[in-house]
C-alpha cells in the first residue's frame, strides 16, 4: 500500500511529554470496529467495555536501561544504544548502534561514562556495530546502574528517575526490550485486580521490541518496509488460556500491538500454537487476524507501521476518523499519551 495513506497530521503539542500522575488516569477512546462508533471513557474504568469471559494478553517484557554515553580519546562524544545480544560474536558482546557512526572508521575503544571502556569491533552496516565491555564490572549490574532509560526521539528531553519506574509495566519480568510494549505502561495493580474480581482472565507472551518498531515509514509502498527482528514467545499456559477463552465465547484482549504480533505470529499456521523464536511479522491492511478479537492500544505516529496494524484490524478510514477525533478532544497520543479500546 501507500504509505502516504497513512499519514494524518499530529500536533506538536499533543505528543505527551510527560506520563501522568496516575498510569491508569489516562483517557480511553472506544472504537467499535463493526460500525466506526466512538465513544470517550478512562482507562479506569476499562472493567466497563470488557465481559467476564474475555482474557487479557500482556507483554511481560522488561526494558534495558539501553542507553549509554562515551568518548573518544579526542574527546568527541557519542551515544551506544543498546540492541541485543549479538548473535555473532562471543558471549557477552552486544549489537549496538553507535552515533554519530560516521565517528567510528575502524575498531576503536571508547572511555564509558562513569566508568569502564566499550570496543567497537566491527562495523555491521546502517550505523549498527558488534561492541563488547570491560572495566564495568558485573555488565547487568552496571547497566542498571548507569544505563539511561531510552525515551524514544520524540519525547524531547533527558530521561529522569520517574521514567525507570514509568517507562515499565508493572507486569514487566523478562529483560530484553528497547523499547517499552507502552499500551502496558496504563495498568496498576489495582486495575488489574479490579478486573479479575470481575471474571476478566490474564495471560502473558513475551515479545522483547527492538527499536524498528517504532521507526516511521519512507513514502511509497509499504512492500518495500524491512521489519527487524524481534523474539517473541507464546508459551503453552497462554495457548490453554486462550483456547478457553475462545471455547466459552470470550474475548481475546491483546494489550498493544506486540502482543497482537506475538500472538499472530503464532497464529501463522492457521491456529494458535506455542512458540519461541523471531518475527519480522508485518500486518498490514488485507492481514486475516486468527487469535486476537479486541485491542486496547495507544495512538501511534503517521506513517508507522503500528498505525498500519491498528488500521488492518479497524479499518484504515474508521481509525483515522478516530485519530481526528482524538486530537480535537485533546487526547494525548503517542508512549506516554492516552489509550484506544477497538472492540
Amino acid at each position: 500500500m501507500d504509505t502516504r495513506l497513512f499519514h494524518y497530521d499530529l500536533p506538536e503539542d499533543r505528543i505527551a511529554q510527560h506520563p501522568l500522575p496516575k498510569r491508569d488516569g489516562a483517557k480511553l477512546l472506544v472504537l467499535d470496529r463493526s460500525t466506526g462508533r466512538v465513544e470517550h471513557s478512562s482507562v479506569r474504568d476499562l472493567g466497563r467495555w470488557l465481559q467476564p469471559r474475555d482474557l487479557l494478553v500482556v507483554n511481560k517484557t522488561r526494558v534495558l536501561p539501553a542507553r549509554l554515553y562515551a568518548t573518544k580519546d579526542t574527546g568527541a562524544e557519542l551515544e551506544v544504544f543498546l540492541l541485543r545480544p549479538a548473535l555473532l560474536g562471543k558471549a557477552g558482546d552486544w549489537e549496538a548502534l553507535v552515533s554519530p557512526g560516521k565517528r567510528i572508521k575502524g575498531p576503536a575503544r571508547l572511555r564509558l561514562k562513569p566508568r569502564g571502556w566499550v570496543d567497537v569491533q566491527e562495523n555491521l552496516g546502517e550505523g549498527h556495530f558488534l561492541v563488547s565491555f570491560s572495566g564495568t564490572g558485573p555488565f547487568r549490574r552496571f547497566l542498571q546502574e548507569c544505563g539511561h532509560v531510552p525515551l524514544p526521539p520524540y519525547i524531547k528531553r533527558e530521561d529522569g528517575k520517574a521514567d525507570r519506574d514509568r517507562y515499565q509495566t508493572v507486569f514487566a519480568k523478562r529483560d530484553g526490550s528497547v523499547a517499552a510494549p507502552t499500551a502496558g505502561l496504563h495498568f496498576t495493580p489495582e486495575l488489574l485486580g479490579d478486573l479479575k474480581r470481575a471474571g476478566v482472565g490474564r495471560s502473558e507472551v513475551v515479545l522483547h521490541v527492538g527499536l524498528g518498531t517504532f521507526l516511521p515509514m519512507d513514502e511509497g509502498d509499504s512492500d518495500d518496509h524491512v521489519m527487524h527482528p524481534e523474539s517473541f514467545e507464546v508459551p503453552v499456559a497462554t495457548v490453554r488460556a486462550i483456547e478457553g477463552a475462545k471455547s466459552r465465547k470470550g474475548r481475546v484482549v491483546a494489550v498493544g500491538t506486540t502482543v497482537c504480533r506475538a500472538l499472530e505470529a503464532a497464529s501463522s499456521s492457521g491456529t494458535l500454537q506455542p512458540a519461541k523464536d523471531e518475527t519480522r511479522i508485518f500486518i498490514q491492511p488485507g492481514f486475516s487476524f486468527r487469535t486476537v478479537d479486541a485491542l486496547f492500544t495507544n495512538f501511534h505516529q503517521p506513517m508507522s507501521t503500528l498505525l498500519m496494524l491498528v488500521s488492518a484490524f479497524a479499518g484504515r478510514e474508521r481509525v483515522l476518523a478516530a485519530y481526528r477525533e482524538a486530537i480535537r478532544e485533546k487526547y494525548r497520543f503517542l508512549s506516554y499519551g492516552d489509550a484506544m479500546l477497538i472492540l
